[in-house]
């Protein structure tokens, strides 16, 4: 066990560090499976050797440097098909905190955070669990690169790379924290257009004219994000919706 977090309501009560594992995702599923973990629990890890990102990619982290951790949520007042929500809540919480020590982050869709010109610092991989038409239990996987140098890895960034200043994992822990069980409370409160708004403002090159591949390349316009977390681009005057790696940003 871990020390609690002192300034949240719910999240971070229970956190469980463990100085290595395979996943943090992973060894949640465990938890919840043997229904020894409830909504708030976090898993630390200083060094995650099989870390997950989006369909099966790798995170890669070296030890001791950057945040790798999984929260325990119940989104139950959430449908099935408003999963996306919550990606979009904890992207634009994880944008929120990233804001403070630079204005050239931005959220790519669906799921990574991005500096305009230096590349990729964060990422979110959600993995649900469903109850009939309701959600369950959602694992939220968080990897941002904090200490690491990432200069050797193609666009990636790191907040040292940024700013040439280490920082407190823990600090940096608290804020992120804080700033997911915040807009999570508004999620539930139902101010879901807010919060779309709010993400769909920093997302990146939205109502901009930009190349894509989605099978061939084409020039269009993000127009948005659909309630099922589909991309909406607007394709030479018809409207596409594109799920997870059928559509490629050209360029990035």
């Amino acid at each position: 066990m871990y020390k609690i977090l002192a300034n949240t309501v719910f999240l971070g009560k229970e956190i469980i560090y463990l100085t290595e594992c395979h996943s943090t995702n992973e060894y949640a599923q465990q938890l919840l499976r043997q229904k020894e973990a409830g909504e708030g629990m976090i898993i630390f890890t200083d060094k995650q050797t099989k870390g997950k990102g989006q369909r099966g990619n790798r995170w890669w982290t070296e030890p001791g440097m950057n945040l790798t951790f999984s929260l325990i949520l119940e989104p139950k007042f959430l449908r099935s098909n408003q999963q996306f929500d919550l990606n979009m809540v904890v992207c634009l919480s994880i944008w929120e905190v990233l804001n403070q020590y630079d204005p050239n982050f931005v959220i790519k869709w669906p799921n990574d955070i991005l500096h305009k010109t230096h590349g990729k610092i964060a990422g979110v991989l959600i993995e649900n669990s469903l109850q009939s038409q309701w959600m369950e239990s959602s694992i939220v996987g968080i990897g941002l690169n904090v200490n690491q140098d990432m200069q050797i890895i193609p666009r990636a960034l790191s907040l040292f790379n940024l700013t040439g200043e280490t920082y407190d994992l823990w600090v940096i822990l608290e804020k992120l924290v804080q700033r997911i069980e915040w807009n999570y409370i508004r999620l539930k409160r139902g101010e879901i257009r807010l919060l779309r708004n709010s993400y769909l403002k920093n997302l990146l090159n939205y109502q901009q004219r930009q190349l894509f591949s989605d099978g061939e390349v084409f020039e269009g316009v993000i127009i948005g994000v659909g309630e099922d977390g589909k991309l909406l681009v607007d394709k030479g005057g018809s409207i596409r919706s594109y799920g997870f790696k059928e559509i490629q940003y050209i360029g990035l």
